[in-house]
């Protein structure tokens, strides 16, 4: 299986997960890598370039998917509109170019690691998943993992890594933490407000940003 690995913070604990986990099933002989940013792990997919990925929710509408993706409760802190005249997509993302037309936001969108950068420094902005969660009292799902084979594989994964206590390695950390600009208690921080079980709300909360996505 070929699956798609995008290196942002968010997934960090599902790497560490995934790494123990195919070492000790029959995984290990067949799992493969392909890095790159949402936008590039998106078309991968779409050309079957690989076989799993966490796809953009604005994208994976029609995709088969498992129970699994990247949800904001509230705030987000990685995934923001920063105020300017002139409104720019951030060319790495899908979903949240999306997200700021359906807010009605204008400026600068800035995602992943570099809009948690700038997060920490202190500068204007505004977080569209906690915007989201404001006008609408629902979770935002950035991405939801999409698969075209391997579905038992992933069913387990979903399963184990749901129900799995996720610590990350202190020399892992450390690495991230040189790598991204960000500091080891700045990234745990943020980790704790992601979730990556799509239960009720957060199914509810797609539904509608699928519905208002089509009207822009």
């Amino acid at each position: 299986m070929i699956f798609g690995q995008i290196d942002y913070i968010n997934l960090l604990p599902f790497h560490v997960f995934m790494k123990r986990y195919i070492q000790s099933s029959q995984l290990s002989m067949s799992m493969h890598y392909k890095k790159g940013v949402p936008s590039k792990i998106n078309n991968d997919f779409s050309a079957r370039r690989i076989d799993a990925a966490f796809i953009s929710s604005i994208t994976a509408k029609k995709r088969r998917h498992i129970s699994l993706g990247i949800v904001a409760k509230k705030s987000v802190r990685s995934v923001l509109v920063i105020p300017q005249n002139k409104h720019q997509i951030d060319k790495a993302s899908a979903s949240s170019n999306t997200l700021a037309q359906v807010l009605g936001l204008k400026g600068r969108v800035l995602i992943g690691d570099e809009a948690l950068r700038y997060f920490h420094k202190g500068g204007e902005f505004i977080d569209m998943a906690q915007i989201w969660n404001e006008r609408y009292s629902l979770p935002f799902v950035f991405a939801l993992l999409c698969f075209h084979t391997q579905k038992n594989s992933l069913k387990k994964i979903h399963k184990n890594f749901l129900r799995s206590k996720i610590k990350i390695p202190y020399y892992l950390l450390t690495q991230v933490s040189c790598k991204s600009r960000v500091s080891s208690s700045n990234i745990l921080d943020y980790l704790e407000l992601i979730s990556y079980d799509i239960d009720n709300k957060a199914s509810l909360g797609l539904k509608k940003f699928w519905r208002l996505a089509q009207k822009h």
